[in-house]
């Protein structure tokens, strides 16, 4: 269970770079709401990576 957190940030980010990678793939690249969605998706994952590595290294 520890290591599914201590990656949980990581697989956010992936998760949130494979939505921009398929945007562009398929040409949609003028929809706000995926690109927004998609940003939030690697924001929460970098601040969630930084949180959940220093509470779980302590």
């Amino acid at each position: 269970m520890k290591s599914l957190l201590k990656n949980l940030g990581m697989i956010l980010i992936i998760i949130g770079a494979v939505v921009l990678i398929a945007c562009f793939a398929t040409g949609n690249v003028n929809s706000n709401n995926i690109l927004g969605t998609s940003l939030v998706l690697i924001i929460v994952g970098l601040v969630a990576h930084i949180v959940l590595n220093k509470r779980i290294a302590e």
